[in-house]
């Protein structure tokens, strides 16, 4: 199997060292990430500049690692377009420090780069986590390499795209793991306006819209102390996505708990 590993954090965030010394043990894992942080920069393609690309120390000992100075969805496709020889099986990204949860799948970087894979036509995965400094990366981690093996033995669709997000708890006290689907209106964006001196400038601020949240959507599932597992798809409005196993909820938490 082998696996293309990607973020919206930088080439050497954390989250992605953390998730690719856990894939390594099941799979040939290559590395093509930006160079530099890009949270929020969504599906952006960089398409009126040159695109530089360059060899760096390995984020994990013998990992074939790129950094590339562009966002997360430019990586995914110059990795597939030209970097990685040969075909890959899965693409996954993350491990993102901080939710990806209803709109946000919108703007995030983390998303858009699994996007890219999933419109080359491979099975892909955007895996985060509820906190922005987190001490439970490994369960993610561990989650994403139970998940790339379901993919790899065809107990989950071939054509999967997944949003994956877990709280911000020890294994032992996630409650359960929920298929969900995006939660509406969980945001709003505002401007704040300040002065420095010489001239204004604007901040522009995104927060959560305090509701009631329905029990299906992802938001619900990590308030409550679950993983939420939401199968995305390109046509936002009516194709509908596709059918995970009932099953997979329960027995994805037992594997992972005797990981």
């Amino acid at each position: 199997m082998k696996i293309l590993v990607t973020n919206d954090d930088g080439i050497f965030a954390q989250g992605l060292c953390r998730l690719v010394k856990e894939l390594r043990n099941i799979a040939q894992v290559v590395v093509v990430a930006p160079d530099r942080e890009q949270s929020a920069i969504g599906t952006a393609v960089t398409l009126h500049q040159p695109l530089r690309i360059q060899k760096v120390r390995p984020v994990v000992p013998e990992v074939e690692t790129y950094s590339v100075e562009g966002t997360p969805a430019d990586s995914v496709i110059l990795a597939l377009d030209k970097l990685v020889k040969n075909k890959v099986d899965l693409v996954i990204s993350g491990i993102n420090l901080g939710p990806n949860l209803g709109d946000d799948v919108f703007i995030s970087g983390t998303v858009g780069a699994a996007l890219q894979g999933y419109l080359h036509g491979f099975p892909a995965i955007a895996i985060s986590v509820d906190a922005a400094d987190s001490p439970y990366l490994d369960n993610a981690a561990k989650l994403a390499t139970l998940l790339a093996k379901k993919i790899n033995s065809n107990a989950l669709p071939p054509n999967i795209f997944l949003n994956v997000n877990l709280p911000n708890l020890p294994l032992a006290k996630i409650r359960g793991v929920k298929i969900t689907q995006l939660a509406s209106e969980s945001h709003t964006d505002t401007v704040d306006e300040g002065h420095d001196g010489r001239r204004t400038y604007y901040w522009l601020v995104r927060q959560k819209i305090n509701k009631d949240i329905d029990k299906k959507t992802d938001i619900w599932a990590i308030e409550q102390g679950n993983i939420s597992i939401t199968p995305l798809h390109t046509n936002l409005t009516n194709k509908p996505s596709p059918t995970i196993p009932n099953s997979l909820c329960s027995n994805l938490l037992q594997e992972l708990q005797k990981y």
